[in-house]
C-alpha cells in the first residue's frame, strides 16, 4: 500500500479543505486579541521562571485589561464600563466635550460637529443561524 498526500485523501473522501475555522472552540478572536495585548505589553517578560511567575503577572494584567485598557472594538471604552452599563453615560460625556470643542474651535473640524463612535449593537464569536421565512437556515 502506498501513502498519498492528505489533500488527495480528503478529496477522495469528498471533504472540502478550508482555512477558515467557524465553530472551532480553540479559535476565538476575543481570546486571540487578549493574548496579543498581553504579549505586546512592555513589561511582558521574555520568559517566565515558573508557573507562579506567570500567574503573578496575570494577576496584574487582567484587572488592567478589563478596568483600564480602552478597547477600539467597543468605542474606546473598558469592558468594565460596558459590562456594568456605564457606557451610555461615558459616551454622552464624550459627546458634550466634542460639542464644546467644536463650538470653541470650529476650524479644527471639517464640515460638522464630531460625534463619538457608538457601541456595537452585538458582538458574536459564532452568530446564531437565522431561519428564513421558508424555513431554511442562513
Amino acid at each position: 500500500m502506498k501513502s498519498k498526500p492528505v489533500a488527495f485523501l480528503l478529496a477522495d473522501l469528498g471533504i472540502t479543505k478550508t482555512h477558515s475555522r467557524p465553530y472551532t472552540s480553540d479559535d476565538n478572536p476575543y481570546s486571540e486579541s487578549q493574548f496579543k495585548t498581553l504579549k505586546y505589553r512592555p513589561d511582558f517578560p521574555e520568559r517566565f521562571g515558573a508557573i507562579q511567575d506567570a500567574r503573578s503577572f496575570c494577576q496584574d494584567f487582567f484587572p488592567w485589561y478589563n478596568q483600564e485598557h480602552r478597547h477600539t472594538g467597543i468605542s474606546l471604552l473598558t469592558p468594565e464600563m460596558v459590562h456594568f452599563g456605564n457606557a451610555p453615560e461615558v459616551l454622552q460625556a464624550r459627546e458634550r466635550v466634542l460639542i464644546r470643542a467644536y463650538q470653541d474651535h470650529p476650524e479644527r473640524f471639517v464640515n460638522k460637529v464630531p460625534t463619538p463612535k457608538p457601541l456595537p449593537t452585538a458582538a458574536w464569536i459564532n452568530p446564531p443561524k437565522l431561519v428564513t421565512t421558508d424555513g431554511e437556515l442562513q
